[in-house]
């Protein structure tokens, strides 16, 4: 069987804005992710035993159950979810049904990088920084939460990494991200292959720089 590669070129505009409908899902999703898996951090980590409890049943339940289900579930639950709160249909399209799903799923990994990024910092930090009169919250805004998003950086920015390749998975619910513009438009010109290898390639260069400057990083930061 040949290849040939030649139609590809043509059709970079069309696969550019699958890329770009990619990007945006994963900068939307990690920053989402990043905010809302803080705040179970923080219950996990409260006094409160049943913050705590719900905290750990969220994450523990997320990340018990495949991604796959979680879109699927989420495109099917959204709109239903609304009719039930509004009483009239409200329309909700694949985007940001897939945008939650990604939020919702990936906080549960996000918050145990960030709790695990808060133990590593010294307790006595927080005993002295109360003992000058300053609150719980601000001890973790201002002197706690500073370092240790410091610490977690190579790990947020790896799990960012896994997270850009999960967007693939949004072909189940037919939104035209990057690997399902190459794959429709493979399957138009009659080339599959070609356009299938072209975006497993993208992928790959994508995610091994972003690896490469994690690592990178990583090294600066342990200095």
């Amino acid at each position: 069987m040949e290849l040939d590669f030649s139609a590809i070129i043509p059709a970079l505009p069309g696969l550019w804005e699958g890329m770009a409908m990619t990007l945006q899902l994963a900068a939307l999703g990690i920053l989402g992710g990043v905010v809302l898996g803080t705040l179970l951090a923080l219950m996990r980590m409260s006094s409160n035993k049943l913050l705590a409890k719900i905290a750990a049943t969220y994450v523990s339940y997320f990340r018990s159950i495949p991604l796959l289900l979680v879109i699927t579930w989420f495109y099917f639950a959204v709109p239903f979810i609304l009719r039930w709160i509004t009483g009239e249909d409200t329309p909700v399209g694949a985007f940001s049904s897939c945008l939650v799903a990604f939020i919702m799923f990936e906080a549960a990994y996000f918050c145990e990088i960030v709790r695990a990024g808060i133990q590593a910092i010294p307790r006595g930090q927080l005993g002295a920084a109360q003992a000058l009169g300053m609150s719980y919250g601000q001890c973790m805004r201002l002197i706690i939460l500073p370092q240790a998003f410091r610490k977690m950086t190579p790990l947020l920015l790896q799990q960012s990494i896994i997270l850009f390749q999960d967007t693939s998975l949004v072909y189940t619910v037919g939104l035209m991200d990057f690997l399902n513009a190459a794959r429709s438009r493979g399957d138009i010109l009659g080339q599959p292959h070609e356009f299938l290898i072209f975006a497993g390639v993208v992928y790959f260069l994508i995610s091994f720089c972003a690896s490469l400057a994690v690592k990178h990083l990583q090294k600066r930061l342990s200095v």
